[in-house]
């Protein structure tokens, strides 16, 4: 079910929002540039035109679409996946994480999506957006969607969507912490003695602060795991 927060209202149809540039043969020129140039504290809309090489209007909305294929951060700073795309090693698998993440909604349709010839991709586009198969955001989305597979490599990437770890927290998981199992003293009277175990989910909080972890876990050992307990 699609939520609210992946539409937006546009000329009264509701268009799936799918990121875009309308001259997608700058997605090569940026990708050529980030893999050269070092990294800076942000990428900009003035780093993207001098340094990326993509001037004027087309500037502006690659600095715009680097953040939504997951590049860069809400304040523009360069994230994990644009550093580890600049390693020849993992930029294809990288791009591919991009392509499943930005472009989720239409892997929801069809999970193939990557290797659907160009016709059936427009199809599956106009569908979800609402929009004409020759409007201009049905064509820029697919050409976007060709210009990134010509730098992927799904055979090494995830088989489900990355999370990219300088723009998102991770989401809670329990954690199932096992417990020995504490044997009752036999029953003098010649009674049958009570084997006791139990199961303690632990939800942690989204960080990267071992400290936060160690103290969980330290309380844990002194106010539940203790020997003397039972």
């Amino acid at each position: 079910m699609r939520t609210l927060s992946t539409v937006y209202l546009l000329r009264g149809f509701q268009v799936a929002s799918l990121p875009y540039v309308t001259a997608a043969g700058n997605i090569a020129k940026a990708f050529e540039s980030i893999r050269t140039a070092a990294i800076p504290p942000k990428v900009s809309q003035d780093f993207v035109k001098n340094v990326l090489k993509v001037p004027g209007g087309s500037g502006d909305q690659m600095t715009t679409y680097l953040k939504k294929i997951g590049f860069t951060g809400a304040d523009g700073s360069p994230t994990d996946r644009y550093r580890r795309f600049r390693n020849p090693g993992s930029s294809g698998a990288v791009v591919a994480e991009s392509i499943r993440d930005a472009y989720q909604p239409l892997y929801m349709r069809n999970e193939y999506l990557h290797t659907l010839p160009e016709a059936e991709l427009t199809n599956l586009v106009m569908e979800e957006t609402g929009n004409a198969h020759d409007s201009t955001p049905v064509k820029s989305v697919v050409n976007c969607i060709k210009a990134l597979k010509e730098h992927a490599d799904f055979n090494g990437a995830h088989t489900s969507s990355s999370v990219d770890k300088a723009e998102y927290r991770p989401p809670e998981q329990p954690i199932v912490a096992p417990v020995q199992e504490q044997a009752a003293p036999n029953n003098q009277n010649g009674g049958i003695g009570l084997n006791l175990g139990y199961t303690i989910n632990l939800n942690l909080p989204a960080t990267t602060d071992q400290e936060v972890f160690n103290a969980i876990f330290r309380s844990l050992k002194q106010n539940l795991l203790s020997s003397d307990d039972g």
